[in-house]
């Protein structure tokens, strides 16, 4: 099998995880990624001199990447610096309603019984139970396994599983089964708040999102030099296993001859075959042609309103005082379904948003304040029209003064030490080809958008997909395990076919 060779395009950390498998298994192994760095969503921006990161900053599933990096012959903890958060994360509604959340649910529980009373301490401890339940119940047979049909997850769970799987109210919304836990509209807002990890809203993504608590109490970690870091060294690995990885290589159409991957070509004409090629992109782009015709069977058209949340970022270095930021904070909206209708339905910035705050240069222990400016990444939910409507300067002006105000109003105030860098829906549809801005690829809104996201094998014999708008969804560990997936599918279908070349008798057919 080593004489294989494979082409991963993009070198987002689906792609990156299912080249690093591959090489490690000795298969001839490149990466192309048109931009200049690796990392895709998981990048960084120099502001002022420094970098700040402007992607993902959270880092949870930690054993997604050490069983990959085991399939290396290395440990996370050896090739990069991890520290493990007490503190999950702060949240504000204003000057005096705040609340810290901990990795230790009794820690959570007696901060949540002085803030909203015992009664919803202990719908917190039975909420916790319940999201252990879900993750349980989906880890091995959703998260770890090929994407399933419903009737695929039932018969993989088994008779036995079935009380459980019910358990996990697949037909219920986020929002309405946090009300059988938590009558404080408060605390539904922070844990529906888990449906933006996949660009979703609480209100329409299904109940079992709440497995997300159950994966952060199982541990966040802060990453020496962020999560761009991180996918600079999974990068560094692919190249130590034999890979190569080339930036700045633009793939403008993967190549099929008989319907079978042949290879791709470059924007510049050059040709590179391959025995098979992973695409670790949207979907979306497949599926509108921009990867050209041969690979539009293997995508998905996603309409607009069908698309995820998109954000406006904005990157920079402050003086902050006033509130005591922690390494993750979130200042919450005084009306959350309003927000999401504005966002979702009036294809609007919220004149009232929640903004999450990421302090980079503060642990995650939440007791560490620098002296003097520090970095910050400030994120807001918007819609993913940056293809069709890209907002106007007056509503980026607009949406940074919201975010000032809201700051401000639960008592932080920000002294920039110079300008901001603002990616918006548009520049992210620009980053993201094909997705007019979506961060998270399809939104998981109802019980069957989880099944309508595409499995690693697609119809185009050869072809296999990988990322965060593929099974089993986005952010970080669950784009890793998309290709971790994508690596196993195509190195499981090789197999299959050596051995039916192998088993083939004279003047007999072999598959090609």
């Amino acid at each position: 099998m080593a004489e294989k060779r494979v082409i991963v395009i993009g070198a987002g950390i689906g792609g990156l995880a299912a080249a690093l498998s591959l090489a490690a298994a000795g298969l001839d192994v490149t990466v192309l990624e048109r931009a200049a760095a690796v990392g895709g969503k998981m990048r960084s921006v120099p502001v002022g001199g420094v970098r700040v990161e402007a992607g993902p900053t959270v880092f949870t599933m930690r054993w997604v990447f050490d069983e990959l990096f085991t399939e290396a012959g290395t440990h996370l903890e050896a090739e990069i610096g991890l520290r493990p958060a007490s503190l999950l994360a702060r949240h504000a509604w204003n000057e005096r309603e705040r609340l810290d959340l901990f990795a230790d649910v009794a820690a959570s529980a007696d901060a949540i019984g002085a803030f909203a009373g015992t009664r919803e301490a202990e719908g917190y401890r039975r909420f916790c139970a319940r999201a252990a339940e879900v993750y349980h119940t989906l880890e091995g047979p959703f998260i770890r396994a090929d994407r399933p049909s419903p009737v695929d997850l039932a018969q993989r769970v088994g008779l036995s599983g079935i009380g459980s799987l019910w358990r996990i109210q697949p037909f219920a919304t986020l929002w309405s089964a946090l009300g059988e836990y938590f009558r404080d509209q408060r605390l539904r807002q922070l844990f529906g708040r888990y449906a933006t990890y996949c660009g979703a809203s609480p209100f329409e993504a299904p109940a079992t999102l709440m497995l997300v608590a159950h994966v952060e109490q199982t541990g966040v970690w802060t990453v020496e030099g962020g999560l761009s870091r991180l996918a600079g060294v999974v990068a560094d690995l692919v190249e130590r296993q034999g890979g190569r990885i080339r930036t700045g290589a633009n793939v403008a159409r993967i190549v099929t001859t008989s319907g079978r991957i042949t290879g791709v070509e470059l924007a510049d004409g050059e040709r590179i075959a391959a025995d098979a090629v992973i695409a670790n992109a949207d979907v979306a782009a497949l599926g509108v042609g921009l990867l050209g015709p041969d690979a539009t069977p293997a995508g998905d058209r996603v309409p607009p309103r069908e698309r995820s949340l998109s954000a406006v970022t904005s990157c920079l270095t402050a003086r902050a005082t006033g509130f005591g930021l922690a390494h993750h904070t979130v200042f919450f909206s005084a009306d959350y379904r309003a927000e999401f209708d504005t966002i979702l339905r009036g294809r609007r910035l919220p004149p009232d948003p929640t903004v999450y705050v990421c302090a980079q240069d503060r642990d995650g222990d939440g007791d560490s304040a620098p002296d003097g400016p520090e970095r910050l990444l400030l994120l807001v939910n918007a819609p993913a029209d940056g293809g069709e409507r890209p907002l106007a300067p007056r509503e980026i002006a607009a949406c940074e003064t919201n975010i000032l105000r809201k700051l401000s109003d639960c008592g932080l105030i920000l002294e920039p030490t110079g300008p901001a860098t603002v990616t918006t829906p548009r520049d992210f549809a620009g980053l993201f080809p094909g997705t007019g801005g979506a961060l998270y690829g399809r939104a998981s809104h109802g019980w069957t958008a989880t099944f309508k996201r595409p499995g690693a094998r697609t119809r185009v014999p050869g072809l296999y997909l990988a990322g965060g708008s593929i099974h089993p969804g986005p952010g970080v560990p669950m784009a890793a395990q998309s290709g971790r997936l994508a690596a196993a599918a195509l190195r499981a279908d090789l197999d299959s076919t050596a051995r039916s070349r192998k088993a083939a008798t004279s003047g007999g057919t072999s598959m090609q």
